[in-house]
């Protein structure tokens, strides 16, 4: 399976204990799951979280950034897309889109009318938790 994952999954993740947590390491630690990744959305990741807003401990910060470097796959994009909605999105289809990705896993509202450009599917956090239910651990 390839998913793609949207910052605020990220962000969400790393600031709380909850679901979006449990889905991101569930998605990095398995073997048969790939976490696509553009150089691009790498680098947003990395400038987001350490926002001083969200004001993590450095180590926190580079717990999940080293997570991240090891358990992504950094893939470059194959395709345009325009998102007019959110420019700045429209690199999480190309991403989902050109790495063939099976899942575009977001919390952003604003993918709601992006499905009909590109094949991946386009889900919240728990509608991918209740695709892949069985496979998570119960949350703490």
């Amino acid at each position: 399976m390839r998913v793609v994952i949207d910052t605020n999954v990220l962000v969400s993740a790393v600031i709380r204990d909850r679901l979006p947590e449990q889905v991101l390491l569930w998605c990095l630690g398995q073997a048969d799951v790939e976490c696509l990744v553009t150089p691009d959305i790498l680098a947003e990741y990395v400038t987001v979280i350490r926002r001083p807003k969200f004001d993590l401990p450095e180590e926190t910060v580079n717990w999940w950034l080293e997570l991240l470097a090891a358990d992504t796959r950094v893939i470059a994009p194959t395709v345009k897309l325009e998102f007019p909605r959110d420019r700045k999105d429209a690199r999480f289809l190309i991403c989902a889109q050109s790495g063939q990705a099976d899942y575009l896993i977001t919390g952003d509202g604003d993918f709601s009318e992006a499905q009909q450009l590109i094949d991946p599917r386009i889900v919240s956090v728990r509608q991918f938790a209740d695709i892949i239910a069985p496979a998570l651990p119960p949350l703490q």
